[in-house]
């Protein structure tokens, strides 16, 4: 069977070395080899080895060596070695070690009386300890405090073995006696350390007397007592009132452990105003320092804090981000996660200041992660100005301006937020539009442009916007056509052969081009392609156009965009404009815009026709424009307004049901005792203690201190391990939190005998690790007993925990093993439903590689019943809005999201049709960036994501 150690220590198993060896070089008088011989002795040990015929050779030729080093090995291997038989009983021949410790314990050399009294803490053999007892109690008022430290530590670990308070009966009068006269930090912090696990009442009655004194203990002692504080709160809340008192005192200690600490017991004990204004701002104290693992941790609690009393964490919320100082992405992505749940209609003014000011920043400081914090901050501005529609006139000309951001990211979002404020903002469409107009050339990406063409063909209403809309697309297009035809007599390939595109810009010419490599070209439009990166300082419209470069690059989407706004336009235009010149001006120029795309398209300049879906929506503007009806012009005005205007309505019914959601709380039930507290005696109680009071009374009535284990729903998770025809029953409770793994095994002896060292053995199977094995038990017939036992997850992989018990009778020699059924782990303990835009799902889903596809395969017929029958059985979130989800037409895709407690992400994505037979078919597809997903939904399809 397995042992538990106090010792580890790294082994090279390559080259182990012979117990001859060893041997020979202890009883030889060579320190430095005396010195690596044990050291091999003692990881031989360590590894499974008993080596016996070592042990006359160390008493003969090792006990009497004066080297330290040698000293602290021998304490080792006798630290490591069976002191015992099978039964029990100590060895003969450590009776020989006995008078060697003894000596030690009055030897001359403190470090050699320290180690000893070390070695000793770890001892758990009486007949050994026993008669050593008088040479310990002699060294707890040694004049060394290094002796000192280790005897009360020695006495400590004796009083709490099985017989210790026979063997040290007055220990905690005596310990009590050196506290209050030691003046050693690490003494005084050991003496307490004993009081508080031997002796509790004594030392609450020491730290009550000496209660104007500890915010000038040391830091190794306040710790001790805020400990205490902790496990005696938890048993007596009644008594917390006067503890709370301490902890206040210690939040101004000159130890930072000790702070945070102390904010943290504050938390856990009191839900009183002033108690957690104290922890908070403890805390945000705490986010100045420099270490930005520290920061990361004090965020941690400060976003607990903020979920559970928001209402004062929004006092709070300048400080927490002053933690936007710090340069590290992950630490202003947290902070702002959490002042974004802070926002008021009182401090929005002040938190949107600031974001401006770091937008400021990230503009005139040259960083490596500037784009990236640009882009965090432009999506806080962008939530704060919705919920506040009050705030957006203030940032949206600032935003606007890094439209044309060199990081696409950034120019997105920003694109994004401007086009959901014009339309949340009727106030603000004239300016935003005239300043869209005014810095259109400015943007030099894609989707930007395309966002930007949409609301430019949405949101110009007037006679003069539309003009200027139309006017600043056509100045970007520049000059028409985008390629001139090849002149007869010059050579066919020249035709033909499609030109290296280069960076070189100039203006639609048929005179000769050289090229990059060296060719000539008569074609002008094969020298002009995309710009090069932009930047925020103005252009000129006469220089090359970007809606020109970025269509000669062969995107045809923008430009089926491009026809898509113009139509809409001159659509507009003709209700407004009196002159039917003008009008027809404006038409032609829109339908020869378009034409030249199809031609340029068509064309073999370019490596990459037009798509299809490009060539039909471009050819469908121009039928349009050729012959229009009320009807065509009511959808291209109206609806695809409508259509946005309801997305947004969505959008905002979805947040506000989900915050709904998370605001619920229970309740209590209808016989449950209230307290009114305006009724309670106040006397001799303080106005902290009176608000916890109060806190507590509110949480017994709402329902908040309801015991977890009323709950009818831990029933199911209790597992039987064993049959009930087994001698030994066995049922274990799986409690799952995050990183930990808790069983609560209960072990019931259904026979008449008594069972001896009855112990639960357990082994995993996948990235679990078992924290510590469970120590042996006697069993009483007919009798139970809990068990508890910890292990630690690692990833989300699907983990097995199997193992036995085993135990002995005293009629019966052979130890009797009892086989337990696994206990499989299973994923849905880890992940949680979670959200994300879907500009995020989208590039975590192209940087993702590995895929699962599933064939679908089910009884369902509906495809909505079987969408939330997949999101039930692996418990993900539907990212795929409701009303794009509405209404039969025999098909159906939407996103699904979770992430898992690691912080992993995993995307789903569902595609199913129904067939003429009534059946669904179609593909479930996963993805994810590690191995992380695997597990079996409840209908026995097998569904997976991860990489192998």
């Amino acid at each position: 069977m397995e042992r538990s150690s106090t010792l580890l220590v790294h082994f090279d198993k390559g080259t182990p070395s012979l117990p001859n060896e060893i041997k020979l070089s202890l009883e030889g008088n060579d320190v430095p080899a005396k010195v690596d011989a044990m050291k091999k002795a003692v990881m031989l040990l360590l590894n499974g080895e008993t080596l016996p015929q070592l042990f006359i050779t160390i008493v003969r030729y090792v006990l009497p060596s004066e080297d330290h080093t040698i000293q602290k090995l021998l304490l080792l291997y006798l630290e490591i070695i069976d002191k015992t038989d099978s039964s029990g009983r100590i060895l003969p021949e450590m009776i020989l070690i006995c008078q060697n410790l003894r000596n030690n314990l009055q030897h001359p050399n403190e470090f050699i009386r320290g180690v000893t009294l070390r070695f000793l803490c770890r001892l758990s053999e009486v007949d050994i300890i026993e008669p050593l007892i008088p040479s310990i109690l002699s060294n707890i008022e040694h004049r060394h405090p290094f002796i000192r430290c280790n005897a009360i530590l020695a006495v400590m670990s004796i009083y709490k073995l099985p017989q210790g308070e026979q063997l040290l009966a007055d220990a905690p009068e005596v310990i009590e006696r050196i506290l209050a006269g030691e003046q050693d930090p690490s003494a005084r912090r050991n003496a307490f350390l004993m009081l508080f696990n031997c002796a509790q009442d004594r030392a609450i009655n020491y730290l009550l007397s000496h209660f104007d004194q500890v915010p000038d203990w040391p830091e190794q002692l306040q710790m001790v007592v805020l400990d205490l504080i902790r496990k005696v709160c938890r048993s007596n809340r009644a008594e917390k009132g006067r503890y709370i008192k301490i902890i206040i005192s210690l939040l101004n200690a000159q130890s930072i452990a000790v702070t945070y600490e102390c904010a943290g017991t504050l938390v856990s004990l009191s839900s009183a105003p002033t108690a957690i204004r104290a922890a908070a701002n403890t805390y945000c104290q705490l986010l100045s320092l420099s270490d930005n693992n520290v920061k990361l941790i004090v965020l941690e609690r400060l976003n607990e804090l903020q979920s559970s009393h928001r209402e004062i964490m929004v006092e709070m919320i300048m400080d927490v981000l002053r933690a936007l100082s710090s340069p590290n992405l992950d630490i202003r992505h947290r902070t702002l996660d959490i002042a974004l749940e802070l926002i008021t209609p009182r401090n929005v003014d002040e938190v949107v200041s600031m974001l401006k000011k770091e937008v400021m920043k990230t503009q005139s400081a040259e960083l490596e992660k500037n784009g990236e914090y640009r882009q965090m901050l432009v999506q806080a501005i962008h939530t704060c100005a919705i919920k506040f529609p009050e705030v957006a006139s203030t940032v949206v000309h600032l935003l606007m301006d890094f439209l044309g951001d060199s990081n696409v990211a950034s120019a997105v979002d920003v694109v994004l937020f401007v086009r959901e404020i014009i339309e949340t903002n009727p106030k603000l469409r004239v300016a935003i539009i005239t300043r869209l107009l005014d810095t259109f050339y400015q943007i030099r990406a894609g989707r930007v442009c395309s966002c930007a063409l949409w609301i430019i063909g949405e949101y110009c209403l007037s006679l003069s916007e539309v003009e200027n809309g139309i006017s600043t697309i056509k100045q970007c297009l520049g000059e028409l056509p985008f390629y001139t035809a090849v002149e007869e007599g010059d050579s066919a390939d020249t035709s033909k052969r499609p030109q290296q595109v280069n960076s070189s810009i100039t203006v639609s010419s048929r005179r000769p081009a050289i090229l990059a490599d060296g060719t000539y070209a008569t074609q002008s439009a094969a020298s002009e392609t995309a710009l090069s990166a932009p930047s925020l300082a103005t252009g000129s419209l006469t220089a090359l156009g970007n809606l020109r470069s970025l269509i000669l690059s062969g995107d045809f989407f923008l430009g089926a965009v491009i026809s898509c706004t113009l139509t809409k336009l001159v659509l507009r235009l003709e209700e407004m404009q009196p002159s039917k010149t003008e009008l027809n001006k404006a038409c032609t120029g829109a339908l020869l815009i378009m034409v030249s795309m199809l031609q340029l398209g068509q064309s073999s300049y370019l490596p990459h026709p037009i798509d299809n879906d490009s060539y039909e929506r471009i050819a469908l503007c121009i039928r349009l424009l050729c012959n229009t009806g009320d009807e065509v012009r009511k959808i291209w005005l109206q609806s695809c307004r409508q259509s946005f205007a309801k997305m947004l309505a969505d959008k905002q019914f979805n947040e506000t049901k989900e915050i709904k959601a998370k605001a619920h709380i229970s309740h209590a039930q209808p016989d449950d005792l209230i307290d009114f507290y305006h009724l309670k005696s106040r006397k001799g109680m303080s106005q902290l203690e009176l608000e916890d009071e109060v806190q507590d009374d509110l949480k017994r009535a709402t329902g908040e201190f309801s015991m977890a284990g009323d709950d009818a729903n831990k029933l199911n998770r209790i597992l039987q391990l064993t049959g009930f025809s087994d001698p030994v029953y066995a049922e274990a409770y799986v409690t799952v939190h995050h990183y930990d793994i808790v069983l609560d095994v209960t072990v019931i002896n259904r026979t008449k005998d008594t069972l001896q060292n009855l112990c639960l053995e357990l082994a995993t199977m996948g990235d679990l690790k078992l924290v510590e094995r469970p120590q042996n038990y006697t069993l009483a017939p007919e009798s139970s007993k809990e068990i508890r036992a910890n292990i630690k997850v690692s990833s989300t992989e699907t983990g097995v925990i199997f193992g036995n018990i085993v135990y002995e009778t005293s009629n019966v020699l052979e130890r009797t093993v009892v086989v337990l059924n696994d206990i499989h782990i299973d994923i849905m303990d880890y992940i949680s439903p979670a959200i994300c835009a879907d500009v995020g799902f989208r590039n975590m889903w192209a940087e993702f590689e590995w895929e699962n596809k599933v064939a679908v395969n089910t009884v369902l017929q509906k495809e909505k019943d079987f969408l939330n029958h997949i999101i039930k059985s692996t418990n993900m979130r539907c990212l795929t809005a409701p009303s794009a989800l509405d209404g039969e037409c025999g098909f159906l895709a939407a996103n699904l999201y979770a992430k898992s407690v690691f912080g992993e992400d995993a995307l789903v994505n569902i595609s199913i049709e129904k067939q003429v037979d009534g059946k669904l078919s179609g593909y479930i597809r996963i993805r994810s960036k590690t191995q992380v997903f695997l597990s079996k939904n409840r209908s026995g399809r097998s569904l997976s994501a991860g990489s192998t």
